[in-house]
């Protein structure tokens, strides 16, 4: 099968596009997707480019991506709620990573329904993003008559955090940073009300922190590691700020789905302490204007993946997709994927397309 993989640690321009054997079912519980569709998020790149190599050691050829959408042509003889043809998407965890590939396998717990209403290339642009935005708002639950910020609205978690916090968690208040040229198309994106026009903050040209009113922010959805430059927003006593973009502790990284693969890996010694530190740090600095801080690492969840799939279908929720490139392209991909790994993407989602189907 194609595949696009690494044979050692690169930036996008050393990706390369190959044959590699296609995955096969190991477990009673595990699925074998035919992949239409796969999209990058900032963490593939990153991780493809050696992020986490102090911490992980990983094995070789590299197989990249996590978000993948297709159809289901083999299952173990113990899967009960997928049937093959049905499709479906899925955020691939660590050990079966490689989404940008023909072929992927994954336990069926992990793998929810395609909503209907959405294409392949869509429906592969939402599980990481949506799913690390769904399990975020949780940690506060309920957000009805509160106030919620999230920094870089148009992110791709970003974009899904306030929609959810607007219509699931039933958030009062949605306050949004973006660049001067996307306010236009945060309501066209979004939706109408998901964020008030008065809401949307251009960073390019204000501070935050000169135009939210200080102490009145109930949660803080940190995707860009500017939590603790914002602490003199928080709520004293009662507010919460979730980053998934500065440094996990050590045990929480430990414990995270990035660590669950085949050679068990664990964190050195001399990686523990700073890990630590930092978090303690800024848990500390947090603490002292009343919020709790903590740094969250996205659970594959095949059932927080439907129930996403029943915010898009009851329109809820949307996605934005940016570019779509052919993997046959490679070039193409490189450059996409250089977008990406520079942090300077347009708006929406990189997708590649992997197969097409009839109607593509």
């Amino acid at each position: 099968m194609l595949s696009l993989h690494i044979s050692s640690y690169s930036t996008p321009s050393g990706y390369k596009l190959s044959e590699l054997p296609i995955p096969k079912i190991r477990g009673d519980t595990d699925v074998l997707i035919k992949v239409f569709a796969a999209s990058i998020n900032p963490i593939d790149v990153k991780r493809a480019g050696g992020a986490l190599k102090p911490v992980v050691k990983d094995s070789f050829p590299y197989r990249i991506g996590y978000d993948a959408a297709g159809v289901v042509t083999e299952i173990g003889k113990n899967v009960s709620r997928l049937k093959v043809g049905v499709a479906v998407y899925v955020r691939l965890p660590e050990i079966n990573r490689g989404s940008c590939s023909e072929y992927v396998t994954c336990s069926e717990e992990q793998i929810g329904l395609k909503p209907p209403s959405m294409s392949f290339e869509e429906a592969a642009s939402v599980p990481l993003a949506a799913m690390t935005a769904l399990q975020a708002l949780r940690k506060y639950g309920d957000l009805t008559g509160k106030t919620v910020f999230v920094p870089a609205g148009l992110s791709g978690t970003g974009l899904f955090a306030c929609q959810l916090a607007k219509h699931v968690f039933r958030a009062s208040k949605v306050i949004c940073t973006v660049s001067t040229s996307k306010i236009p198309q945060v309501k066209e994106l979004l939706g109408e009300g998901t964020v008030d026009q008065k809401q949307v903050i251009d960073y390019t040209k204000s501070d935050p922190r000169d135009v939210i009113e200080k102490g009145s922010v109930d949660f803080l959805f940190d995707t860009v590691g500017l939590a603790m430059q914002y602490l003199c927003l928080m709520k004293p006593k009662s507010s919460r700020i979730v980053s998934v973009s500065t440094t996990p502790s050590a045990n929480v990284l430990q414990n995270s789905s990035l660590m669950r693969m085949a050679h068990n890996p664990t964190i050195p010694p001399y990686v523990r302490p700073a890990l630590d530190i930092m978090d303690y740090i800024r848990k500390f600095r947090a603490g002292r204007y009343g919020a709790e801080y903590e740094y969250m690492i996205l659970e594959s969840s095949g059932k927080d993946l439907d129930e996403l799939r029943g915010y898009v279908e009851d329109g809820r929720l949307r996605t934005v997709v940016g570019t779509i490139v052919e993997i046959q392209d490679l070039e193409a991909v490189q450059r996409a994927c250089q977008v990406v790994y520079d942090g300077k993407g347009g708006l929406g989602k990189l997708v590649i397309r992997v197969a097409r189907t009839e109607s593509s």
